[in-house]
């Protein structure tokens, strides 16, 4: 097994996503302004590779797999294993591709916990900390709070970076990927949802031919609940949930939504009556090759948002599973030598079943 960091440089789309940037709320104590963190548009993405796997003629991958990660992520460490099990069942090279302003692509003092708490004790030293505020979520929970459009920015903004990301491989300019790579897609958390986005507005035909697989994702916006020590504070989210139902959707009252393919994909998206047909027809039509298993004691993305967005056609491409030991939607596989057995075989279950399904 191998892993190599492959470096992207923000092309497509920069010129639209830099004058958004520019006109989102700023957050002082932050001390960034969104439209020069370097890190951002100039980021590595890792390739796990295989021992060995299928090339084509030109001694390139054949294949290979994109995994989407969670929201609030700072760290690959938790879906490293994940990573090198599909890279290993399936003999194919997985791309982990960091998500706009996660991962390496937002500056360390986002995820340094010292200065993090030093913020929120002098902000909080007078009043009453929200819900479910931690160090850990303080900077996005910020974010989203003074400007909730920001969520939809970097979904925007890294569906334009996967379209890039596969110009790039189809021009023969990906070191490990042949240009007639075929390409499928692990998403997670709210890493489905941008796949969710990226599929149904896909006018470019990049993923016709592309088979989804969720874990823990696929639910309705409306249906889902990020208030969280590891993703936002309970405040950040309900006033994210009020904006993306009562204000987002409406030109008269959000003026920086454009009514395109993409930005209607993800309307379709937010709640079950919001571009209904549109939606439900594109889940009709391919839910030959989208598959998503859902963890019954998931508080974050529940089973019920999911069915919720398939609409009734669709009902048979989710499964949920549950585990007998304890669990969450940000930890789904704890660490815990009373349970390493238990966990061992529910990880190889469902990874088993992404691999069977992706192969």
């Amino acid at each position: 097994m191998n892993v190599k960091a492959l470096k992207f440089i923000e092309k497509l789309g920069f010129d639209e996503i830099l004058k958004r940037r520019r006109e989102v709320v700023p957050v002082n104590n932050l001390n960034a302004k969104e439209d020069e963190i370097y890190e951002n548009i100039n980021f590595d993405y890792l390739v796990v590779t295989p021992d060995s796997y299928s090339r084509s003629s030109c001694g390139k991958a054949d294949s290979a797999i994109i995994l989407f990660h969670g929201l609030n992520e700072r760290s690959w460490v938790k879906y490293m294993p994940w990573a090198k099990h599909l890279a290993a069942n399936l003999g194919r090279p997985v791309l982990l591709f960091p998500l706009s302003m996660h991962i390496n692509r937002s500056p360390n003092i986002w995820s340094d916990a010292r200065e993090m708490q030093r913020l929120i004790d002098a902000e909080y030293a007078d009043k009453p900390k929200s819900e479910n505020l931690s160090f850990v979520n303080y900077a996005l929970s910020k974010r989203l709070q003074a400007d909730p459009y920001r969520f939809y920015l970097s979904g925007r903004e890294t569906i334009y970076n996967v379209h890039q990301l596969i110009n790039e491989i189809r021009e023969g300019l990906n070191p490990i990927l042949s240009k007639d790579c075929r390409i499928d897609i692990f998403a997670y958390s709210i890493g489905a949802l941008m796949s969710q986005v990226l599929l149904s507005s896909d006018v470019e035909g990049h993923f016709a031919d592309s088979k989804l697989f969720m874990f823990c994702g696929g639910a309705l916006f409306n249906e889902m609940n990020g208030s969280s020590r590891m993703i936002m504070d309970g405040d950040t989210f309900k006033s994210l949930k009020s904006y993306f139902t009562t204000k987002f959707i409406f030109p008269q009252l959000e003026s920086r939504i454009v009514g395109d393919n993409l930005e209607n994909a993800f309307i379709a998206h937010i709640d079950k009556e919001l571009c209904r047909d549109r939606r439900e027809s594109f889940y009709r039509r391919n839910s030959y090759r989208i598959c998503v298993i859902s963890l019954k004691s998931d508080k974050v993305i529940p089973t019920s948002g999911i069915r919720a967005a398939f609409g009734n056609d669709a009902q048979h491409c989710i499964e949920e599973m549950d585990f007998p030991f304890k669990y969450s939607h940000e930890n789904p596989f704890p660490e815990g030598e009373k349970i390493a057995a238990e966990r061992k075989y529910y990880f190889d279950k469902v990874f088993g079943k992404a691999a069977e399904f992706l192969r």
